[in-house]
């Protein structure tokens, strides 16, 4: 399954908006920019820069980044928007390695309502 294309960001503003005013929370692997917005769900961005690699290796980032917050998304408080950056690290870690940054990222923003996370 999967995400939704209403919980994705696209507009450049939103990516802007979130730069300028967003809270910013940092791991080895990736960096999340988060900042409340005025609907009932979350909505998310990405971005893999030319640092991670060509674009096959990029995409693959942007994919695993993706599934992790889908899988997370349930257990998250809603009204935010986020903005994951990947960071040159990320590359050669597997799935699971992502999935607990990611938590471990999400949990110190505050974001992880449900405390019940799954193994990964």
């Amino acid at each position: 399954m999967t995400m939704k294309h209403a919980f994705r960001l696209r507009q450049a503003s939103d990516f802007k908006r979130l730069r300028q005013e967003g809270q910013t929370f940092r791991h080895p692997f990736l960096i999340l920019s988060l900042a409340a917005n005025t609907l009932d769900h979350n909505r998310y961005g990405f971005i893999t820069g030319r640092r991670i690699g060509k674009a096959v290796v990029r995409n693959r980032v942007r994919r695993r980044l993706r599934e992790a917050v889908r899988h997370f998304h349930p257990q998250l408080a809603p009204g935010y928007d986020m903005v994951i950056v990947a960071r040159p690290q990320i590359v050669c870690q597997p799935y699971t390695a992502i999935q607990l940054a990611l938590s471990q990222t999400l949990d110190r923003a505050g974001l992880l309502v449900n405390k019940d996370k799954p193994q990964p």
